[in-house]
């Protein structure tokens, strides 16, 4: 095997071939990967189930960071954006786009983490595509992944679904993620050890829905963080919502950097987080769900949500420690670049 990507691993040719059997099928080949087919057969839904299909792109720098690495960051962030539909994640696609020189070594450890990432959510990685291009035409490898899972009869979950009275939950600590990104590409220095919070949450998700049925929406709240999410609910079902600062788990070290560097914590992004809307009656079953889950025990009960008033529209408040309420605002631009 070469030491670096060549052009040649893009050829379509025996380069080619040799790249996907000793890193790709080597890393995760299963059955339907290494049929070599163009693409994947799989089992259809049935009894009224439907498919839920997600596709994101991963371009983060660095590409290997504490708590993780661009491949395990692709395999989680797919598997959530699927769970967050109140699907089980089934399949996963994965698309790498290579620069000419990148290390095989380093292709290598990437692949081995999507393989422990995509065993620990339970899903398999069935089909792929490589590209290789130009020595200073990218940025060592980006990765495309996409998701497929089954939604159950009848279950329907949605941002438009919120209504007052309900609660607002947060799966543990904010900021995680993006301030680790922050501290390694500027190499920033903390006292506190900070990793990234990168996770696949479906295990997690589907916990909290078998203990509250009443669920109205899971989302992952990445780019924008908290604050993005939060309004883009709010937009979606036309209320308010008011979370309190004193309920919000942050890392001190976290806010320690926000504060330093500032970065409103509510806008920093998250990869390991679920933020969850559902019924005032099922909130403390919810929770206590979410806490049994090695993922969700930071977990917290954090808002809620009320009536927006006509004349002005929907709008997310903070309740600060201080006593005083404040306009949590969507992130606007770039706060933190390329953290996923």
């Amino acid at each position: 095997m070469d030491s670096v990507v060549l052009l040649g691993h893009g050829s379509g040719g025996s380069m080619m071939k040799r790249i996907i059997d000793e890193v790709f099928f080597e890393a995760y080949g299963g059955e339907e990967l290494l049929q070599g087919d163009d693409a994947a057969i799989l089992p259809a839904p049935a009894n009224g189930e439907r498919l839920a299909f997600s596709t994101d792109s991963f371009v983060v720098t660095p590409h290997f960071f504490p708590g993780g690495d661009i491949g395990k960051l692709a395999v989680c962030g797919t598997v959530n954006d699927v769970a967050t539909s109140g699907a089980k994640p089934l399949y996963l696609s994965c698309g790498f786009i290579l620069e000419e020189g990148f290390p095989i070594e380093s292709l290598q450890r990437i692949c081995a983490s999507m393989a422990l990432a995509a065993k620990e959510a339970g899903v398999r990685i069935v089909t792929g595509d490589t590209k290789v291009v130009n020595r200073g035409s990218g940025d060592g490898v980006f990765i495309n992944t996409s998701g497929i899972g089954i939604l159950e009869q009848g279950k329907s979950l949605s941002g438009a679904h919120c209504k007052a009275g309900d609660k607002v939950l947060v799966s543990g600590t904010l900021g995680d993620h993006g301030i680790t990104i922050m501290s390694c590409r500027e190499s920033l220095a903390f006292e506190a050890d900070l990793q990234s919070d990168a996770a696949p949450l479906n295990h997690l998700i589907a916990d909290v829905l078998k203990a509250a049925p009443s669920v109205r929406c899971f989302r992952d709240p990445t780019r924008g963080g908290l604050a993005s999410t939060l309004n883009e609910l709010a937009a979606q079902s036309q209320v308010d919502i008011t979370i309190e600062e004193e309920a919000v788990p942050v890392k001190q070290a976290v806010l320690g950097a926000c504060e330093m560097l500032g970065f409103d914590v509510y806008q920093v992004a998250n990869e390991g987080k679920v933020v969850c809307v559902v019924a005032p009656e099922e909130a403390q079953a919810a929770l206590a769900a979410m806490k049994k889950n090695c993922y969700g025990t930071d977990g917290a009960i954090i808002g809620e949500i009320t009536q927006a008033q006509e004349q002005r529209g929907p709008k997310v408040f903070l309740k600060t420690t201080f006593g005083s309420t404040r306009i949590l605002d969507m992130l606007v631009g770039e706060q933190l670049p390329r953290i996923c």
